[in-house]
């Protein structure tokens, strides 16, 4: 029976969604509209959660046996599923941490999938794995590692962290064998209390236990109390890590008296830049980053603050060696790959499989060049300054802690949980901006997390205004 027989009597061909056709070249034309739309439009709504009795009301059953068309199928997703999705690049998304990624890099993105690109080894994707390890050298360099630094391009933070971090007891572990000193009976992990909990979630996955030091006065995790626990916990203390930008204030830690203990004591010091550490391409946010050039490890994600789409992590090993030494996979259709000296990135980070994330960041660097995102950072860093004086002018506002890098946190006198919650909700509501409570120290307050270069400071005076 023919391909047209079956499609006759209604049986459809097996290579229907496959094969170029007029119904595949419908679809890609759908598609490639929506999203040239989207990518171009200046008029993007914030948008808002719906409930999930609304969304099965207006959405209802959408996976079918025979399918409901592609036409139908975007156009739930343009008027009913996408509004139902806050819109992260929003100028006025100012929660979490935001995304802001450069019309070149959304645009390649859509170039990543049509390509069908494997980025797991240098055999199957060598043009797309030499591209995204100029991406990162490239930082490697602003970072001040040396040349011969390099890593991969992982998922987020929390993978990012929890390779480097399998990576630095790896490489603890054959110290001391080749020494023939004894293993610890518990790896110890030291980082501040203030860590993002990734690096505790990482500690029970690996099963390793956290000395979780406290701050100096400033927020910072500091040299000396560093000393202090090392001190203490000897060698089993495998890692410090240290954070190059905390999601809540922007804090960075005091990387450079961290680093300094390095002279004295063998640990490896993990940088978790995963928001802030973008900020050294700023000669605003440069000074606080000193240190960074001893780091054994770093993380930052593209998505965050180095306008790239959802969603990339750059995890970067001073020594690579020691990275693919903890993370190459071995098995027998695997030899092809693992018996060579080819880079081929599944072997530095805890995956295998793996989209090639960071081609969209080297082609927008590659587009735009280094230049355009100093200035883009730098405008973000000095609007947080900006926006932080304008509160502190305001008798009814209190500047919670003056800001380092672009997260500015604040509160409203009298205002309980309560209060944050309820305006919280007015503003999106309203379409105006989405700005969630926060708190810190058992006290409510707020935050603006400014990443968008397209932010403005009338648009955040309007915020507070709403106050």
């Amino acid at each position: 029976m023919s391909k047209r027989e079956k499609t006759q009597t209604g049986v459809a061909p097996a290579n229907r969604m496959h094969t170029v056709s007029e119904e595949t070249g419908q679809i890609v034309d759908l598609v490639l509209d929506y999203s040239r739309r989207r990518m171009l439009g200046s008029d993007t709504p914030l948008d808002k959660p719906m409930s999930l009795t609304e969304l099965t009301r207006l959405a209802g059953s959408t996976i079918t046996e025979d399918g409901i068309g592609a036409r139908r199928a975007l156009g739930l997703f343009e008027n009913v599923l996408a509004p139902a999705c806050i819109t992260t690049d929003h100028p006025q998304y100012l929660s979490f941490i935001p995304t802001a990624p450069t019309k070149a890099a959304t645009a390649f993105d859509l170039v990543v999938s049509a390509s069908a690109v494997y980025g797991g080894s240098w055999l199957e994707g060598s043009g797309a794995v030499y591209a995204e390890n100029q991406a990162l050298a490239w930082l490697a360099a602003e970072f001040g590692l040396p040349s011969t630094a390099g890593g991969v391009f992982v998922q987020g933070g929390t993978l990012g962290n929890l390779s480097a971090l399998v990576a630095a007891r790896e490489n603890a572990k054959r110290a001391r064998a080749e020494r023939g000193d004894e293993t610890p009976i518990r790896w110890k992990i030291v980082c501040s209390v203030e860590a993002h909990s990734s690096i505790a979630s990482a500690a029970r996955v690996m099963d390793v236990d956290v000395v979780a030091v406290r701050p100096d006065e400033f927020g910072r995790l500091a040299g000396g109390a560093v000393r202090e626990a090392l001190d203490e916990h000897g060698e089993s203390a495998f890692v410090v890590v240290a954070t190059g930008g905390s999601t809540n204030f922007g804090i960075v830690d005091d990387i450079a008296s961290i680093a300094a203990l390095k002279d004295d004591h063998e640990f490896w010091l993990h940088i978790d830049g995963a928001y802030g550490l973008a900020a050294m391409l700023s000669p605003i946010g440069r000074p606080y980053f000193a240190g960074v050039e001893r780091a054994d490890s770093v993380i930052v994600d593209p998505h965050k603050w180095l306008f790239a789409p959802f969603d990339a992590c750059a995890l970067i090993y001073r020594e690579p060696e020691f990275g693919r030494l903890a993370h190459t996979q071995h098995a027998e259709y695997l030899d092809t790959l693992t018996q060579t000296p080819d880079w081929s990135p599944s072997d530095y980070a805890a995956h295998l499989t793996r989209r090639a994330r960071g081609l969209p960041l080297w082609f927008s660097l590659a587009t735009y060049g280094g230049g355009a995102y100093r200035s883009a950072l730098t405008a973000s860093l000095q609007l947080a300054r900006d926006i932080a004086a304008e509160i502190e002018r305001r008798p009814e506002l209190r500047l919670v802690r003056a800001p380092q890098l672009s997260i500015v946190v604040f509160e409203r006198d009298g205002w309980a949980a309560a209060d944050y919650e309820a305006w919280s909700a007015r503003l999106l509501n309203e379409q105006r901006a989405f700005v969630t409570p926060s708190s810190h120290a058992g006290r409510p307050n707020t935050r603006f997390a400014i990443v968008n270069p397209m932010t403005t400071f009338e648009q955040l005076v309007g915020i507070l205004d709403s106050m």
